[in-house]
């Protein structure tokens, strides 16, 4: 087996070699991170004194 045989890649670069794959991951993880962020400051923000 030489070193350029497609089937001897390592699994880790066949995942990093898919660019569709990679857009569905830049674009959820910091949708879900935010939105998670988001969920959590919410709920530690004290609650508002009516007047």
């Amino acid at each position: 087996m030489s070193e350029r045989d497609p089937d001897n890649k390592h699994p880790l670069e066949k995942l990093m070699d898919n660019p569709w794959l990679l857009l569905v991951l830049g674009v959820v993880i910091p949708t879900v991170s935010y939105t998670v962020w988001g969920w959590i400051e919410l709920l530690a923000l004290p609650p508002a004194t009516l007047p």
